[in-house]
């Protein structure tokens, strides 16, 4: 089982995307859901994170700006995020930890006019 994640593209300075991360086949549900993200030549950094009950954490550079959510029945992570600048241009990535834990494979944002 591999986690897929989408939505990510080009957009302007300002503008809005939505990503989404969900499992290829049946798993066991996540005790806890992240976005990660890694910018050219920089490490990877927590952007978000949710619990099973709904909890969430923010780097304070996405706060409020960004809204994580996830669906439990589906198994499915989100990540709205509005207000976009050049500097949230990396690769996002999903994780999701419990029984077992899985990566994604990443998702491209590109933020630039």
């Amino acid at each position: 089982v591999q986690l897929q994640a989408s939505g990510g593209g080009l957009v302007q300075p300002g503008g809005s995307l939505r990503l989404s991360c969900a499992p290829s086949g049946s798993i066991f549900s996540a005790a806890i859901m992240y976005w990660y993200r890694q910018a050219p030549g920089k490490q990877r950094e927590l952007v978000a994170l949710i619990s099973n009950l709904g909890s969430t954490q923010y780097v304070d550079s996405v706060k409020g700006r960004f809204t994580i959510s996830r669906d439990n029945a589906k198994n499915t992570l989100y990540l709205q995020m509005n207000s976009l600048r050049p500097e949230d241009t990396a690769v996002y990535y999903c994780r999701y930890s419990g029984r077992r834990e899985y990566w994604g494979q990443g998702t491209q944002v590109t933020v630039s006019s």
